[in-house]
């Protein structure tokens, strides 16, 4: 082993590789039938350069790490930055086991694998094939296939039509980061009374999040944009589950709206009118 490989013991990955690794390596499930081993290994100093907050260095998923003998360098980004690539996804045969922060995976959710994003990265992939896209959160490293750039979750890969074609290129675009969410959720407290009954006449809803923190990034990217007002509506199914809409609003006609929809690319966003 190269003397320059960092056995590292801390919980998260104690966690991720309990009772499957030996001591100094990670486990990361990607889309194939067996575990990678992931060495951590020392970088030199200077390799993470963002104008980020500095916090983000002492993360564990930023250290660099080996996969198949190939090394990967974690690094820090910025909203607005833009990559392409090929996206893929994983599925059932993953579903319930750990990813590489710790979380249980769930198809069923907005995530994704990156190679080297920061995780908690908030990023929309847009198909280029056919315009479709949506919201995810990295939380996972992967895919380990040199051609693809990221691996969605099944419900991620539905929403952009490529779950029967497996791959599609893509462009993805860092949009935030993932809080804690308890200061996020306060501040989304305040605003819920203030916000209700307000989308009249007409309200355009740009996104659909199961959890608060991806509703409240596009919430304030999107506030104020273009003249336009967006909130945070959120509602309740019949089994207890709660999703959090961004809606723009200040819309004065049906027209306006679908001229806006048309000239942000917002393919899958509804129009809606308040009743009454």
């Amino acid at each position: 082993m190269n003397k320059n490989i960092i056995l590292i013991n801390i919980a998260i990955v104690s966690l991720i590789v309990s009772g499957c690794s030996t001591r100094g390596k990670g486990v990361y499930y990607n889309n194939v039938s067996h575990l990678h081993r992931v060495e951590y290994v020392s970088s030199p100093e200077g390799v993470y350069r963002s104008s980020l907050d500095p916090a983000m260095y002492k993360s564990p998923t930023m250290k660099p790490y080996r996969v198949h003998g190939k090394m990967y360098y974690p690094h820090l980004t910025q909203v607005g930055a833009r990559y392409s690539g090929i996206a893929s996804w994983y599925g059932p045969d993953f579903h319930g086991k750990l990813t590489s922060n710790g979380e249980i995976y769930n198809m069923n959710k907005m995530t994704a694998a990156h190679k080297t994003l920061p995780i908690g990265t908030i990023v929309r992939v847009t198909n280029k094939r056919n315009g479709l896209s949506t919201v995810v959160r990295i939380n996972d490293r992967g895919p380990f296939v040199d051609d693809r750039i990221i691996d969605l979750s099944k419900k991620a890969a539905s929403e952009i039509d490529m779950i029967k074609t497996g791959t599609a290129p893509v462009v993805l675009e860092v949009i935030g980061f993932a809080s804690h969410g308890k200061k996020r959720k306060k501040r989304y407290k305040k605003r819920k009374q203030i916000h209700k009954n307000i989308i009249a006449p007409y309200a355009l809803q740009i996104a659909s999040f199961s959890n608060i923190e991806g509703a409240v990034m596009m919430q304030e990217k999107y506030d104020g944009k273009d003249g336009y007002k967006s909130i945070i509506v959120d509602s309740m199914n019949n089994q207890g589950i709660s999703t959090y809409k961004v809606l723009l609003k200040g819309f004065k006609s049906r027209n306006e709206v679908i001229r806006y929809k048309q000239k942000r690319h917002f393919d899958n966003a509804f129009i809606i009118r308040e009743k009454g």
